[in-house]
């Protein structure tokens, strides 16, 4: 069998822990037993500086990205992600007529707005005219779909997430504080994420856990004191926190999946939310988890619900699923 390769052009540094790092990470594995070979085109490979006030983000001027592409000589062009190495692949691709796809992963309108005050009117555009020309965009959930169709995006196609359940799994739950139900937040701790919401919550006597690390972190520590705030976890050490929580409590409005919602349940972990894209996808009301604007009633709701029928819920959830979805979408480039 030949081995065939994908490009994956991407402005995440590959030691990120986000949901577009996660989701190529285990593509790979099935990709690989089905002939493919997966690189990547990153800031890391490119003079690059943090992002102004959000530095685990990598900015580069991708000087010489022409020369990388035709190196690679790929046999698929994927780009992920709408920054500047995102940006030049395109234009490469455009420049050379080399067909290629693209992937929606962030609501940059709402993160650029709360970041950095950009008019979201401003980021619609430029994200309707980065993937106009794309042989598909994949974006993660038929919410999301819908909203861009709206919108005037188009050849979109919905493209699922999935679980290692190797790691993710309700066996490592020990045992529980008898009335004081666990709390769970985990993600990037940024200002977009809601952590405030979470941090909030009025459940006297719980057990409020923040995983992961960002550049909100140190202000959430000054104001909520009482708040455990564990640093970036990853593999069995993440599971173990999903396991021995009570409840997920989902606080963004920003996500478009949230790669962490599907992970929490496959450890048995109902999920509360807000009734937003992504969420509303993957939570099931009153089987695996709540949804209500109300995030201290989901919450509630959520301490009802069975642990197994959550878990049972989740096997939907499959890498294998996510890469067939990957792999029927490629448009072959032919770069000479």
């Amino acid at each position: 069998m030949s081995t065939k390769t994908i490009l994956v052009v991407t402005d995440n540094v590959p030691n990120q822990i986000n949901g577009v790092v996660t989701t190529f990470k285990n593509l790979e594995d099935h990709a690989g037993l089905d002939g493919y070979r997966v690189v990547y085109l990153d800031p890391g490979q490119f003079p690059h500086f943090a992002c102004p006030g959000y530095p685990e983000v990598q900015l580069c001027w991708p000087h010489g990205i022409s020369t990388k592409i035709k190196a690679i000589q790929p046999s698929y062009i994927h780009i992920a992600t709408e920054g500047p190495v995102g940006l030049f692949a395109r234009w490469w691709c455009e420049r050379n007529n080399v067909p290629y796809n693209t992937s929606y992963h962030t609501d940059f309108a709402k993160f650029l707005k709360t970041m950095y005050h950009v008019p979201e009117s401003w980021t619609w555009w430029y994200l309707r005219w980065f993937h106009k020309h794309s042989h598909r965009v994949l974006v993660t959930t038929e919410s999301i779909r819908q909203d861009l169709l709206t919108r005037g995006f188009a050849n979109l196609r919905v493209w699922t997430r999935g679980v290692d359940r190797t790691i993710f799994k309700s066996s490592h739950r020990g045992e529980t504080v008898a009335g004081r139900p666990v709390l769970l937040s985990v993600g990037r701790v940024s200002v977009e994420k809601g952590l405030d919401d979470f941090c909030q919550l009025d459940m006297p006597g719980a057990i409020k856990i923040v995983v992961g690390d960002g550049p909100y972190r140190r202000e959430l520590q000054r104001r909520y004191p009482d708040i455990l705030f564990a640093g970036t976890k990853t593999g069995t050490d993440l599971a173990r926190y999903y396991a021995q929580a009570d409840v997920f409590v989902f606080a963004s409005r920003a996500d478009t999946f949230g790669v962490v919602n599907i992970e929490a349940l496959a450890c048995g972990t109902p999920v509360a939310a807000y009734p937003v894209p992504g969420p509303m996808d993957i939570v099931e009301p009153g089987l695996t988890g709540f949804l209500n604007d109300n995030l201290e009633l989901a919450t509630r709701q959520c301490l009802t619900l069975d642990r197994a029928d959550v878990e049972t819920a989740s096997l939907q959830w499959t890498w294998a699923e996510c890469w067939h979805i990957f792999e029927e979408n490629l448009v072959d480039c032919s770069v000479a």
